[in-house]
Order: structure tokens, then sequence, then C-alpha cells
């Protein structure tokens, strides 16, 4: 069926739309004039700057570390519980509850998590100085809403694939631990993968919850950038928000690059 004329071009729109912000980041970050949009020449000296300022780079390194440890905690339990719940012959009425339960974080908006996750961390306080605002409750909260996005992406790659799957191999004479580490898990890793990206991503973006649950010394870079943004945009900015993107699209890649090479070896 041939498509309208008008649907490529609204495509091509939605494109423009969505990454014509991008750009013009991009290039006021290579602009040497520091204030207002005129064009002023090409400098590199703001990505300079930028590498050589303290608190970008601390707020970089909280960042990496907060992304990196709860993305690793979320992928585990995420896989586990949808593992779990799609292998599992649960009644009905706990499997709608327990799609319900996973589904709630991801549209509960996140001013309502950040005040939800500040008062469970008080209460906990009083047994435990760990959870004072810092690193640790920064782990624990990106964790907690992380694990939801790669539940939801491991269960509908595990829907692909087939419990024949599981009978061949057990005809085979496999054991358990063979058929998750040889038969499924090869399967699920695009799924993983995807879900560990996923949460990496939502965890480096995110700021309402980090906002709340931080402390001194915890500084990560949306944090770093609203303060900055309210004394004014400043071109070390542009060029850090122009990394951050960069860097976002080359994890996208090579992931990408990473499942076609497997997706292309020959199935034994």
């Amino acid at each position: 069926m041939k498509l309208p004329r008008y649907i490529p071009a609204l495509s091509w729109l939605g494109l423009v739309i969505l990454y014509i912000p991008l750009l013009a980041v991009a290039i006021l970050s290579f602009n040497s004039t520091r204030y207002g949009q005129r064009w002023g020449g090409f400098t590199l000296d703001w990505y300079a700057k930028m590498a050589a300022n303290e608190a970008i780079l601390s707020a970089a390194w909280n960042s990496l570390i907060l992304g990196v440890v709860s993305t690793v905690i979320a992928t585990v339990l995420g896989t586990c519980l949808a593992i779990g719940l799609s292998r599992t012959p649960w009644p009905r009425w706990f499997r709608r509850s327990s799609d319900l339960a996973i589904n709630l974080p991801v549209v509960t908006p996140d001013i309502i998590l950040a005040i939800a996750l500040v008062g469970a961390f008080a209460v906990l306080r009083e047994w435990w100085a760990v959870f004072k605002p810092g690193l640790v409750t920064l782990i624990i909260a990106h964790a907690t809403f992380q694990i939801s996005f790669v539940t939801l992406v491991v269960a509908s790659r595990l829907t692909t694939i087939g419990r024949d799957q599981v009978e061949a191999a057990r005809d085979l004479y496999a054991n358990t631990g063979q058929i998750w580490l040889r038969v499924l898990l090869p399967q699920l890793m695009p799924g993983i993968i995807a879900g560990a990206l996923l949460a990496f991503t939502i965890s480096l973006d995110d700021f309402v919850v980090s906002f709340f649950v931080s402390g001194p010394g915890s500084t990560t870079l949306p944090l770093l950038i609203y303060a900055s943004v309210r004394r004014g945009v400043t071109p070390e900015i542009h060029a850090l928000s122009t990394v951050i993107v960069a860097g976002t699209m080359l994890a996208i890649i090579a992931v990408a690059w990473l499942q076609a090479r497997q997706d292309a070896k020959p199935k034994d």
C-alpha cells in the first residue's frame, strides 16, 4: 500500500523538531561569543574550560558512579524479576497485581516518587545513618525507579522465547544451569543490554528525584546544569550538554553494533 505523500513529510518534520534544539546547543558550544546568539567564530576554548572546571569534573564523576552502580543493581534485580514473573505459574490475580506494581513507578510523576523516597529515607535514617542525603541515597533512589524499566524491557524479550526451547534442551539432557546459560541467557542478552542502557540514560538525566535526595558532595550533572542555568546559560554548559548527548549517542550506536554482530552470527 502506497503511503500518502504527507506521511514522509511529517516524519521528517518530526525529526527536525526533535534534533534542531540539540544541533543549536552543539553549534553554540563552538561559538567564541560568550553571551548572545551572534556567531563570533569557531573555538574549542569552552571545551577546554569545561575540562578544567573542578565543579563540572566532580559532578561528572558523581553522575558516572551513580549511573553505573544503580544500573548494575537495577539490571540484576529487574532481570531476575522479569524471569520470575514470566517463568513461574502464578495465579492470574497475582500476575495482574504484579503487572500493576511494575508499571506504577513508570507512570507515577517524579515529584510524587521523590517525596515518597524522602519520607522513606527519613524513617530509615532513625536506625541507620547511611540513609542521610548523599550518594548512597541517590543510588538507592535511582535503582528504585530503574528496576521497572529493566523489568518491562526484559519481560518483552522473554515473550519472544518460547517454552518449547526449554523442553527441547531438556530432551537433550541439559540441566537447569545449562538451559539458562546456553539457551535462554544468550537470547535474553539484547533485552538485558537494552534495559541497562535505558536505565543508565534515565539515571544520567534525572533531576527531580536527585534534587530531593542528594546531599552535600553528591551533586550530579543535571543539578549542576540547573544551578548554572539559574545564573545564566554559559558556553561551558553548552559544551557539557553536547558531550553528554554525544556520549549517549555513541553508547546507543555501540549497543546496536554489538546486537547486529550477535544477530549476524550463524546459529548452531
